[in-house]
């Protein structure tokens, strides 16, 4: 064996180029694909001496459930592995405790375990043995699960953890933040109506946090707020609504919030967005996201204002699930009220209804407002006729060199433009999507696009529930664009008249 694989950083820098390639995070892999890989550090590890404790270190460092370890059990190991199925899909019914000197086998390398993913909870009972007190994994970082840990919690509780995951305010949740002190990223993005009593947990819990740089977590009240307003580590802010219900955020004060760079909203209604965010400053806010169930323009109003003061906004993504209401008066449309944020990368509207009111004129004003917006997306599957034009869209692309992806309603059945004298083209656009667009001559409009706008070598069709009318015609478009595509490369010279197939 050469000289320099008895260096420890040199054989760990290999291991871990190993452990790259061989990642099952990486790609969705099959069962077999990520057993092959684990058998692949398994071997490494009976290689040689040297080579065993980190290979080791690498084989355990992430699990996807507690399946390995309960294999370590002499006792178990022909449950878990019987017939070769998974363990993750393995029931323990009727199976007896552990007993202590089982407990040690099956801690044998928990000390190496730093991410843990939780699938199943029905081996629980199997693990009862454990004393309250023991930590299984002292060296953990990371813990998923959307099972309910119930009385098990106090197992996976590491002092090193950063990262915990958990379905639902876990009674005893507090003790995440008592003996988790590095605690970074605390996720719960509950589905369930929390009782008072668990939303009280919630907030004395985060109280206690004083690390965190990411939260998800069911709506907040005033107290958490203006805690979470003073940690200096907090970049990230998600709000799950658990149908707790509104808060009175009358005669409160402003709460600021000087690092938060990404927030976000995922709730039933935005009575409760539009109640707290008068209330709060975001002076380095990047992100903004929102997504409801129904918004009525009446609370978006406020909304836009209330976001208006955030002058570092690059990306603003707008979902709404249900029809939205019919704006109040013409003056007032959600790109309109967007024009401030000059400094737009990303913006996304999704409403269901027409209440873009999109035109020529207002593209233009609005790209002419976004010099460096990079994707824009306005989705509406209920539009009933484009208003924008391809004149109007040509235009407006002139003021907007740097973008890359496209989806919004077009008029590609009245077309106004003459491509073969066309002198303008975009070479930034690369993905087009034509999802609220109708068309009725599919290969003119892949003749527009691969003269005008040639960086586009595929028109993406929309797979959201309520654009199927405009699937079948897309890929039409593709395959004359391919057409088109393939002529040029054998050379052939592109006219003003179709290409003869």
């Amino acid at each position: 064996m050469h000289r320099a694989l008895l260096v420890s950083e040199i054989l760990l820098e290999i291991f871990i180029h190993v452990n790259k390639i061989l990642d099952p995070h990486a790609l969705i892999l099959s069962y077999r694909e990520m057993s092959l890989a684990r058998k692949s550090f398994a071997a490494l590890a009976r290689t040689c001496k040297p080579f065993h404790e980190p290979a080791m270190d690498l084989l355990w460092a992430e699990l996807d459930g507690m399946g390995p370890m309960l294999g370590c059990v002499m006792r178990l190991h022909p449950i878990i592995y019987r017939s070769g199925s998974s363990a993750y899909f393995r029931r323990f019914e009727g199976v007896k405790p552990l007993s202590e000197h089982e407990a040690c086998q099956f801690l044998r390398h928990a000390g190496r375990v730093r991410s843990l993913q939780i699938l199943y909870n029905d081996h629980f009972p199997v693990l009862s043995v454990l004393p309250i007190a023991t930590c299984m994994f002292p060296r953990l970082l990371s813990l998923s699960t959307d099972q309910d840990l119930n009385r098990y919690l106090h197992l996976f509780l590491s002092p090193t953890l950063r990262h915990c995951s958990l379905p639902v305010i876990h009674p005893d949740l507090k003790s995440v933040a008592t003996r988790c002190a590095a605690l970074e990223d605390l996720s719960i993005k509950s589905s369930l109506k929390s009782r008072e009593a668990d939303r009280q947990v919630l907030y004395d819990s985060i109280r206690l946090c004083k690390r965190l740089v990411t939260l998800a977590c069911p709506l907040l009240n005033w107290t958490a707020w203006e805690h979470l307003s003073n940690l200096p580590t907090l970049l990230t802010l998600e709000i799950w609504d658990d149908s707790a219900g509104s808060l009175d955020w009358h005669n409160i004060n402003f709460a600021l919030f000087l690092n938060v760079t990404r927030l976000s909203f995922h709730t039933r209604t935005s009575t409760y967005i539009v109640a707290v965010m008068p209330h709060l400053e975001f002076p380095s806010l990047n992100q903004f996201e929102m997504e409801v169930h129904y918004l009525p323009w009446a609370e978006a109003e406020p909304l836009f204002h209330a976001l208006s003061r955030c002058k570092t906004l690059s990306h603003i993504d707008i979902y709404s699930k249900r029809k939205v209401q019919d704006l109040l008066g013409g003056s007032f449309t959600p790109i309109r009220q967007s024009l401030c944020f000059t400094q737009l990368r990303t913006l996304r509207f999704n409403f269901p209804c027409s209440c873009i009111n999109l035109d020529n004129d207002l593209l233009l004003e609005a790209m002419s407002s976004w010099p460096h917006i990079r994707t824009l997306e306005f989705k509406d599957p209920q539009a009933l006729q484009a208003t924008v034009t391809l004149r109007g869209l040509f235009a407006a692309l002139r003021r907007c060199p740097r973008l890359h992806t496209l989806d919004m309603p077009v008029d590609l059945v009245d077309i106004d433009i003459d491509p073969a004298a066309e002198s303008f083209q975009d070479t930034s656009l690369q993905n087009l999507i034509l999802t609220s667009s109708d068309i009725t001559d599919a290969e003119a409009v892949a003749r527009i696009i691969f003269l005008v706008l040639p960086s586009v070598d595929r028109v993406i069709p929309p797979t959201n529930h309520g654009y199927e009318r405009s699937y079948d015609v897309c890929l039409e478009v593709q395959k004359h664009l391919e057409s088109y595509r393939a002529s040029a490369v054998l050379g052939q010279h592109i006219t003003g008249a179709a290409l003869q197939t």
